[in-house]
């Protein structure tokens, strides 16, 4: 099922996010002008529903968490729990350094004020979304939080009731049902008749419509990344349980027909293990066609490489979302992994894991994004802010430097602005 390569980083899914800018822009645009009706329209369009109010009433929210299976709520409680742990501890303490006396810059920081929160619907439902991107926002000490995802026909036109149960869990009271671009140009521009103001930073993962209307209104407000189909890479030795590593290959599948699935491997063995396991588990998954499109598609593949050491080049060159290493010796490999988005370290460490319980994010840099980019964290709604403190005394310790590089930058009232200070 999955395509065999030798020695070479595997290629991606074909999509361009730029392709789909322009219907985005336009979108955007209308929810920008006419605001309430085109949310609707837009709703009707591509939802086929259209909601008695773009606003969920509070009393829909309330109801959503009333009715929420006994389990369910405490697997969501449990996951709450272990990523608001690992959010706050990514939160950085206040730095001050000293220059003298009576001459310090301080380092705090400071969140914004307002976020909007997309989540997606579609192909499944993500409460684990919510909580990834709502308990970021809320460690790093965001006041005001709006979620938006899109309306269900099965459910009145209200997002999904396990969505909206998991925003009461959290303590969000302002949640909308709209998807797709237009949601983020609402989010971003507002839309006055639902009282949803304009936010300052924008997260959550989307479709490449979502993607694209995010990079398009990327000045206007803060964003965390252009999310493309989920992908795991697995580093595996001849000790790995090929049994385990089909398994975590089709979870990743099962999310898109654009999943990737990447297995790198030194043990040709292996590969026909894990090939023979693939083929036995997926005629008995829920979404066997969506799987093997994805696992047959150009994006999945098995590498075969010589050893771990040229396995290891291949992945931090391809930067994958999931990393898991399933290896003998799996903390060798993690101190030589540059570039992923999440390690996943030995046999019982799925990636699975990750998208609920673990405690660390979900909402992480795909397609090849990791070399650059982090997953979503506190930090994404913070904002680093020096407070500067002078007295007299520390201004006349660089009175003469300040002076003299303003007179080389041709700059001299900026001098003059410390001179004046030392005159009687």
């Amino acid at each position: 099922m999955l395509q065999r390569l030798q020695s070479v980083v595997p290629p991606r899914a074909d999509i361009d996010v730029a392709e789909a800018m322009g219907p985005a822009i336009e979108l955007i645009e209308d929810v920008r002008v006419r605001g309430e009706r085109a949310l609707l329209e837009q709703a009707e369009r591509f939802d086929r529903v259209r909601p008695s109010t773009i606003r969920v009433p509070q009393t829909v929210i309330d109801a959503a968490a009333e009715a929420l299976e006994s389990r369910v709520r405490r697997a969501i409680e449990q996951t709450i729990d272990r990523v608001r742990r690992a959010s706050e501890a990514q939160v950085p303490p206040p730095a001050m350094t000293h220059f003298g006396r009576g001459a310090s810059v301080e380092q705090r920081w400071v969140p914004v004020e307002r976020v909007g929160l997309y989540v997606p619907g579609g192909k499944a439902v993500y409460p684990s979304s919510v909580i990834m991107n709502v308990v970021a926002a809320q460690a790093a000490g965001v006041d005001q939080i709006a979620v938006t995802s899109p309306p269900q026909a099965e459910h009145e036109g209200w997002p999904h009731p396990t969505i909206l149960a998991t925003c009461a869990l959290l303590g969000v009271r302002e949640v909308y049902a709209m998807g797709g671009a237009g949601a983020i140009g609402a989010l971003a521009y507002g839309v006055e008749s639902t009282r949803l103001r304009p936010v300052d930073v924008i997260t959550g993962p989307g479709n490449v419509f979502v993607a694209a209307a995010k990079r398009a209104v990327a000045g206007r407000v803060g964003i965390d990344a252009e999310a493309g189909p989920t992908e795991i890479l697995v580093i595996a030795d001849s000790s790995a349980n090929a049994d385990f590593v089909a398994r975590d290959l089709i979870s990743q599948a099962e999310h898109d027909e654009l999943a990737g699935s990447v297995l790198v491997t030194d043990s040709e063995r292996l590969a026909d293990d894990v090939e023979a396991a693939i083929e036995r588990i997926v005629p008995g998954c829920k979404h066997e066609q969506r799987i093997r499109a994805a696992l047959t598609g150009r994006q999945s593949a098995i590498v075969l490489v010589d050893d771990i050491v040229e396995g290891i080049a291949i992945s931090n060159a391809y930067a994958p979302e999931h990393l898991q290493i399933m290896v003998e010796a799996p903390e060798a490999v993690v101190e030589k992994i540059v570039n992923a988005g999440v390690v996943f370290v030995g046999d019982d460490a799925p990636v699975a894991l990750g998208d609920y319980a673990a405690g660390s994010n979900h909402v992480l840099p795909t397609g090849g994004t990791a070399r650059f980019a982090a997953g979503l964290n506190a930090s994404v709604f913070l904002r680093a802010q020096q407070v500067v403190r002078y007295s007299r005394d520390g201004l006349s310790t660089v009175r003469e430097s300040i002076e003299t590089l303003a007179i080389e930058e041709d700059l001299p009232a900026h001098g003059t602005a410390v001179t004046a200070r030392f005159e009687d």
